[in-house]
């Protein structure tokens, strides 16, 4: 690990690309059979092109002015900007999610395969360090200021792992109460997880009653958004109690979930859509983009 890298993660700033919410960027929408990613324009919600990749492009994330895509059955991780695709990652397992770092150059990627959290420099598309974990890392968040993870420890863990940052080191575990899947941080601080086998999770500081598993969370800075892909539901949920103020069907399937730019996006498994929400909570637009797709991001300027 490279030590001298993460004190400088410490003292990082937020990236200046998340300031601008004046034109909404493309969507990235993960093809997981046809090894491609498509580029869908958010406007006239109709695909644009494909941006070839290895087999398998699972999960994406964008990180600052890069995107993430891990590529979990060949256990390879790639880069790419709006076009192309810019670096390949070797030496995973299984790699599954992302976690982007505020300074808009580093990432954390779980690789379920070897238990583990990598550290990644998205620029110089290099490994900068990894920590071994309990339990086979997958869902993932990162405090707002970089320097704390929370690691679901499988699809229905009963513990989920903390991470320093700064020093790369798992220095905690905790225990919801129930077996947790997704894992997400609210702009007040306080950790939102889910459950990976029952209708419940930890929200605004307490167990509350949720759709079927696994529920998936993203948040903007008022309101949480939570996904049933199995039960085909989308509720925003205030963030002091918890409580659903609105709700929307979407298509089976549609489980993880991104938002930005005052819009929300949760690709289909089952249906190959992509659906695109208001912030508010209103399904904008259902966009057929493949047999299946996986996961769903925006995509780099």
């Amino acid at each position: 690990m490279n030590r001298r890298e993460f004190l400088v993660l410490a003292g990082a700033v937020p990236f200046a690309w998340r300031a601008s919410l004046s034109s909404v960027p493309p969507a990235l929408v993960t093809c997981d059979a046809q090894a491609r990613l498509a580029v869908v324009d958010l406007a006239s919600y109709r695909v644009l092109r494909s941006i070839k990749t290895l087999p398998d492009p699972r999960a994406v994330e964008l990180v600052g002015d890069r995107a993430v895509v891990c590529h979990s059955a060949i256990g390879a991780v790639s880069i790419v900007d709006g076009s192309r695709v810019l670096h390949v990652l070797r030496g995973f397992h299984e790699p599954r999610y992302t976690a982007a770092h505020p300074d808009g150059v580093h990432a954390f990627v779980t690789d379920s395969g070897r238990s583990a959290v990598v550290a990644i420099d998205v620029l110089q598309g290099r490994e900068v360090g990894r920590v071994r974990l309990p339990g086979w890392a997958r869902h993932l968040t990162i405090d707002a200021r970089g320097e704390r993870l929370w690691v679901g420890l499988g699809s229905a863990s009963p513990q989920v792992a903390v991470v320093d940052t700064k020093r790369l080191r798992h220095v905690s575990t905790i225990e919801p109460g129930y077996p947790a899947h997704d894992v997400g941080v609210a702009p007040d601080g306080r950790l939102w997880i889910t459950s990976g086998s029952e209708r419940k999770l930890t929200a605004a500081g307490g167990i509350r009653a949720a759709d079927a598993a696994p529920q998936h969370v993203t948040f903007s800075r008022r309101v949480a958004y939570v996904t049933s892909g199995d039960e085909g539901t989308f509720h925003v949920q205030a963030l002091d109690d918890g409580r659903v103020v609105h709700s929307a069907r979407i298509p089976i399937g549609s489980y993880n979930v991104q938002h930005g730019w005052n819009r929300v996006l949760t690709a289909s498994l089952s249906h190959g859509t992509l659906s695109v929400l208001s912030s508010t909570g209103s399904l904008l637009a259902t966009v057929q983009v493949a047999d299946s797709c996986h996961d769903a991001c925006f995509a780099p300027g």
